[in-house]
């Protein structure tokens, strides 16, 4: 089959997440080419340890997220980007050859709605995605944000820290290294679509909303599927126990989702005795009595070495890493025995390669681009490019009539074909009556007469997936599951590999099976290594990549940031999965894809290791402060200790503007906590707390609603630190119909996310529910195998199927 070559991007954002976004399409073998202002990308200059970049250097975060692009100078488009066209056209004929060649046009600016507009006219073809803040339409579009305020708006700050403390924000800018990974499969979709059609599409990814998924961990909805309470009985925030402990050398971090690994817990610190202590069976028993239980866990664990627990916990198969620093990560047994971290090809530091290989290869990247140094691209004839893909998909989705087998669980995994279905895909959930997926457990309700459909992250993150029962224990369940494998496009497993080489669920088997699927094993720290059959989840991955470092008041332990790991590992899997797709439909082979969870998230911190690599400094944990801003925290309002309101200053405009909304235009001489409006970054820095003192005693007298629009009236980042229990409720997240209500026959109806992009073309995201468990077992083996009705109902009275857990 011939091919119209490489996916061919034009990069012309200036963010972390843009720049991470097209760093995944160069990792796919993408074409990317940067354009730059005269001065060059801001990354360029960035540092966040001490010191500046040095002169005629790149900074190593540039030069990690650049390497292997081309760069070229366009700074009139970003100069004139919303004026007048034409001017606009002016602007568009320097970068008319780029365009007219390019699959996908990647931008940042909030205010560029017509600016894209007009590019959409001009290049038809083109896939433009937008990623910014709050989108590019809605009431809150063009306010002034930082990252801090990405993350208070979304629910993401006051879900995190203990219920006695202030909620803290999770660091190292993940809502930027977030919402890059969800930018990258939507984006390439809709390539591939564009080349199958002709017909490209607007993308216009919120932040905000990227991070009500990934951070938020569907409060609102578990608070709405629980009758919407009021609020003053408890506040948002938690720290989970067991977690991160001290060790004898260091922290080291524990993950206990299933009671079965709370109990085998219990007996690696030699508390056989707390086995029947029900009330600490449960969470919420846990928090009741954090500070006794923690004394509990540190008693033990403050007798032994990090190596020492990591090996015990091993044996009783409890998921547990070490609190990594960059420096002890650069160390890891496993991702050494990986061969993870590899030489940057022009700065020479250590950097995170490529998470995931793609028929084994984990790729290479090539240099870092000077600045302007490369020339437009050849001439394309764009309209010889359907006739040389594949036909067309029938139905309005791009991914109609793909057909996928789902044999994930928990939310990593299901995270990744959720994409695919929300894009039109037919992915089958598999599950089992006698292991259904664990995220069913999650928010469950005993008393109600089918608890397991009631797992509010389980109903939130499958939607318009269909479910089907069948026992892989069986031999007529693996049987049948192998058939439909058979048929399928895509294959996406995350069982411990040991577990899924049992089922023959490798990939020469699969290979043998589907010639032509696209097979994508996501296990939690890779095929190979000393690691490779151990268990892991969000929390294991953020207490191995140093996010969990990171994260928390400086004086206190480290703090998991619960749960965009999962998604990042999801979205780092489906990127892989669609570039597999364009691997096959220009071959028309099947492809292997290794997605290893901690290496996606290894990527996303990898800011932390390039640092200390380059500059032999260690990222520390800075409580709601910024290494880079100043001031920036949270202020407590004067509807009580729970109203809380985020202000970040990024410039030393916005500064200027904080000083005279709060002491006026006469500031001058006093300034604000004795700091003049014309102090450094720097120099804020240093008064840190004067200023917090004097912002708090401001922010005290208002509503958050009133400080926030005099704040952001006045120019300056703000945002209210918004309660996730009642996110589905947030003014700019329901004019942008982010939530969807959807009638969930067991739960009822109740406000859902869609997609964290408005795609055009399409209006609603979500087409049916989450599945029953076994729901479309009969369905879908009569359409995909042939099979009647009593052939089904037979292989439920066997056991291999069915609607109920064994045993409930």
């Amino acid at each position: 089959m011939s091919s119209p070559g490489p996916i061919r991007v034009v990069d012309h954002t200036s963010s972390i997440a843009g720049a991470y976004c097209s760093k995944l399409f160069v990792d796919g073998g993408a074409h990317v080419t940067l354009v730059e202002p005269p001065a060059g990308h801001p990354l360029r200059r960035r540092r966040m340890s001490q010191g500046g970049v040095p002169e005629g250097q790149d900074g190593a975060l540039f030069a990690y997220l650049a390497a292997g692009k081309e760069s070229v100078v366009g700074d009139t488009l970003g100069d004139t980007l919303g004026y007048e066209a034409s001017t606009l056209a002016e602007a568009l004929s320097e970068l008319d050859a780029f365009l007219a060649a390019a699959d996908i046009f990647m931008i940042d600016d909030p205010t560029a709605a017509a600016t894209l507009e007009e590019v959409r006219r001009r290049y038809p073809h083109l896939v433009v995605l937008s990623i910014t803040p709050f989108g590019l339409t809605g009431p809150y579009a063009d306010r002034p944000v930082t990252e801090f305020i990405v993350q208070a708006e979304s629910g993401g700050i006051a879900c995190r820290g203990r219920p006695d403390r202030p909620p803290v924000q999770a660091g190292g800018e993940i809502s930027e290294w977030t919402s890059g990974s969800y930018a990258a499969p939507a984006a390439l979709v809709a390539a591939r679509h564009a080349r199958a059609t002709g017909a490209g599409a607007l993308i216009d990814l919120s932040m905000v909303e990227c991070m009500a998924i990934a951070m938020s961990v569907f409060m609102d909805l578990a608070h709405s599927m629980g009758g919407s309470r009021p609020l003053t009985d408890r506040v948002a925030r938690s720290v989970e126990t067991p977690s991160i402990e001290p060790a004898r050398d260091g922290w080291i971090g524990f993950n206990t989702n299933t009671g079965e690994m709370f109990q085998n817990f219990l007996l690696l610190i030699e508390r056989p005795d707390l086995l029947a202590d029900e009330s600490l069976a449960t969470f919420q028993g846990r928090q009741a009595r954090i500070d006794e239980f923690r004394e509990i866990v540190a008693a033990w664990t403050t007798r032994h070495t990090v190596a020492e627990i990591l090996e015990k916990a091993a044996e009783l198969r409890i998921p547990c890493a070490q609190v990594h620093t960059a420096q002890t990560m650069l160390d890891d047994e496993q991702l050494v025995a990986r061969s993870v971290f590899v030489p940057n090809p022009t700065g020479g530091f250590q950097q995170p390669r490529r998470p995931y290989a793609i028929d084994g290869d984990f790729g290479t990247f090539g240099p870092v681009p000077a600045l302007g140094r490369h020339d437009p691209p050849p001439s394309v004839d764009r309209s010889t490019r359907a006739a040389t893909m594949p036909p067309a998909p029938s139905g309005p989705l791009p991914l109609a009539g793909l057909k996928v087998v789902d044999l994930t669980s928990w939310w990593a995994g299901p995270s990744s074909t959720h994409v695919l279905a929300m894009l039109g895909a037919d992915v089958l959930h598999v599950e089992s009556t006698s292991h259904a997926d664990g995220m069913r457990l999650t928010g469950y309700a005993y008393g109600t007469a089918d608890w397991w459909e009631w797992g509010h992250m389980f109903v939130a993150a499958n939607t318009n997936k269909r479910g089907v029962t069948l026992d892989l224990k069986q031999a007529g369940g693996l049987a049948m599951v192998k058939e439909l494998i058979a048929e399928a496009d895509v294959v996406v497993e995350n069982f411990a590999p040991r577990v899924a080489e049992k089922f023959g669920l490798d990939f020469a088997s699969i290979a043998e099976l589907n010639p032509t699927a696209v097979f994508a094993r996501m296990p939690a720290f890779g095929l190979s290594g000393p690691w490779r059959d151990r268990v892991g989840f969000a929390q294991t991955m953020e207490q191995m990549s140093g996010m969990a470092w990171i994260t928390g008041e400086p004086d206190h332990e480290p703090l998991i940031i619960r749960g965009p790991c999962d998604p990042i590992a999801g979205m780092h899997g489906a990127t892989a999965v669609v570039f597999g797709l364009l691997e096959r439909d220009r071959t028309g082979s099947g492809v292997a894809i290794e997605a290893a969870m901690v290496e996606a998230a290894v990527n996303c911190s990898g800011e932390q290791v390039v640092e200390y690599s380059a500059y032999g400094e260690v990222l520390e944990r800075t409580g709601n402060r910024s290494p880079r801003r100043a001031p920036q925290n949270i202020y407590v309002s004067a509807e009580g200790p729970e109203a809380t309101v985020a202000i970040s200053i990024d410039t030393d405009g916005q500064w200027r503007s904080l000083v005279e909304l709060l002491v006026g235009e006469d500031a001058r001489d006093g300034g604000l906590g004795g700091v003049g409006p014309d102090a450094t970054d720097a120099d804020r820095a240093r008064r840190a707390d004067a200023i917090d003192i004097a912002i708090g005693a401001w922010v005290a007298e208002r509503t958050v609603a009133d400080a926030v629009d005099a704040l952001v009236g006045a120019g300056v980042p703000a945002g209210a630190v918004v309660d996730p229990r009642v996110l589905n409720r947030h003014p700019h997240l329901v004019e942008r119909r982010f939530y969807e209500v959807v009638d969930h026959p067991a739960v009822g109806s109740h406000p859902m996310p869609g997609m964290p992009y408005r795609w055009s073309g399409i209006s609603a995201w979500i087409s049916r529910p989450s599945p029953l468990l076994g729901e479309h077992t009969t369905e879908v083996l009569g359409q995909w195998l042939g099979l009647d009705a009593a052939a089904v109902e037979a292989l439920a009275d066997s056991g291999v199927g069915g609607s109920r857990p064994v045993g409930r």
